[in-house]
């Protein structure tokens, strides 16, 4: 019962026919799946236990472990003949094509197949998995629908988990039936891939991102020099035609070539080695801010599944925040912040808290404004008692980024990124995020969720105090960076 190929090697084979080699021959290459990735599948697990309990009191024939999958081919079929009208996991083989599908429905109609998604929308590469599944599985059974089980972002979470407004079911039976007639001799051309000799020659391409972000691209991309033309800002198609042309590094570019004005910066700076710097704009702008400055940031968790009442799929909820006040511009910040103790609700208490801090006057600083502005937004619907209060703090916030974003000040080494992790060391080199345990917002998230729900492993303690140390280094780098604005806009 061995297969050559599986429902994740199919569209990784769909997605790029080196990729499928190297994964079948060359594994050792890939670059490994980080913390964020992991949780990404485990959520996808999550999502797909809940979604059993649409279709109560079925047979589970998931294998005993990744590798048995024989054992989970032999249950389905024995299933099937006992009459068994649920069945979770159900797994086919055809023509060395191994398939499963999350739920397996026999209706009056005939056997309905259901592939669970941990998105709100049903996407085109469901489409591609879920015809190769009904291929495979026509080898055993006739179907009589195919669907998509994905969340619901209008659901709000009141109570238990009601999986019946959590889940939309979408039938895609028919956008499947349009590419079934493809799929077989996709299956062969990829078999060939698999049992040829060498890996296939495939250059560098979109492809390498997309649909998903491809686990040999560090392999692939290895002669791509630094400071590339990957590298050039929002030039999604640009950077493409200028490989194609051979132009690889971005210093390479020529004068002519034509550009934004924000790529023209990028590339002008890494010719030229200079900062760029419009003091006029600059300076109305720091001559607008209203003091005292309140530097705030939020870190936010976005479950798939709302684990507090009143949330909704992927959304923002707020858990702790950081808020340096300065009276004056280069005065020392006096420094607030909020991290809940247990896993109830945070938002209420946040609030409270955020509320409490920050005074009734002065501007609201933050990096990405819009963020700052959805959170406070959500939370003036989800907390209303204090509705009127959130909304008095809106006007008074703005974009530490408008400066970057609008080119008024632009350094080399920010590389073409307004993000405050490329602003920062290029302003502010003595100061570094390397230094912290936790270094990036995802990281943030996911330890707290873990530490929430009571499922984080290591130290409690010691990951209170690496989250509101990294927390406390987003808004102090605020403080810092403008710090420096003030020096060039003088």
């Amino acid at each position: 019962m061995a297969h050559l190929l599986s429902k994740s090697t199919y569209m990784k084979g769909r997605q790029c026919p080196k990729a499928l080699w190297l994964y079948k021959h060359m594994r050792e290459l890939r670059t490994e799946a980080d913390p964020l990735k992991q949780a990404i599948f485990e959520t996808g697990t999550e999502v797909g236990l809940l979604a059993q309990q649409l279709f109560p009191g079925g047979v589970d024939c998931s294998p005993p472990t990744h590798l048995e999958f024989e054992q989970s081919v032999a249950d389905t079929q024995a299933a099937i003949a006992r009459g068994e009208r649920v069945i979770y996991e159900a797994a086919f083989l055809r023509d060395d094509v191994l398939a499963a599908m999350d739920i397996l429905v026999l209706t009056d109609e005939g056997w309905k197949a259901y592939e669970v998604k941990g998105s709100t929308n049903v996407k085109e590469p469901y489409l591609h998995d879920a015809a190769l599944q009904c291929h495979v599985i026509a080898g055993s059974i006739a179907l009589a629908d195919v669907s998509i089980v994905h969340l619901n972002n209008r659901y709000v979470k009141q109570g238990p988990v009601d999986v019946h407004g959590l889940f939309t079911i979408t039938s895609v039976k028919a956008l499947v039936d349009r590419e079934l007639p493809e799929v077989p001799a996709r299956i062969e051309a990829l078999k060939a891939v698999v049992q040829a000799p060498e890996a296939p020659v495939v250059a560098i391409g979109p492809q390498c991102d997309s649909p998903y972000p491809c686990d040999f691209k560090a392999h692939c991309w290895a002669h791509v020099p630094e400071r590339s033309v990957f590298e050039l800002t929002n030039a999604s198609s640009k950077k493409w035609a200028l490989y194609e042309r051979g132009i690889f590094r971005m210093a390479d570019i020529p004068e002519e070539e034509p550009l934004s004005g924000a790529q023209r910066r990028q590339v002008d700076a890494w010719k030229t080695g200079g900062t760029a710097v419009d003091r006029n704009a600059l300076r109305s702008w720091l001559d607008a801010l209203r003091y005292p400055v309140h530097h705030l940031d939020f870190e936010t968790m976005n479950a798939a599944v709302p684990r507090y009442d009143g949330a909704r799929p992927f959304q923002q909820v707020p858990f702790q925040y950081s808020l340096h006040i300065q009276s004056a511009p280069g005065a020392d910040p006096d420094h607030r912040e909020f991290l809940p103790e247990g896993g109830e609700d945070p938002r209420k208490a946040l609030l409270r808290h955020l509320l409490s801090d920050i005074g009734p006057t002065g501007d609201i600083l933050a990096y990405y404004a819009p963020f700052e502005r959805m959170v406070l937004r959500a939370l003036a619907r989800d907390v209303p008692e204090h509705a009127q209060a959130i909304e008095a703090l809106l006007p008074r916030i703005k974009d530490l980024m408008d400066p970057f974003g609008k080119g008024w000040y632009y350094a080399p080494e920010m590389n073409g990124s307004n993000s405050i992790k490329s602003v920062l060391p290029a302003l502010v080199p003595a100061m570094q995020y390397t230094d912290l345990a936790i270094r990036e917002g995802g990281t943030a998230s996911l330890r707290f969720g873990q530490l929430s729900a009571g499922t984080y492993t290591g130290d409690a303690a010691q990951l209170r105090e690496d989250l509101l140390a990294y927390c406390k280094m987003d808004t102090l780098a605020m403080v810092r960076v403008l710090g420096v604005l003030w020096e060039f806009g003088a």
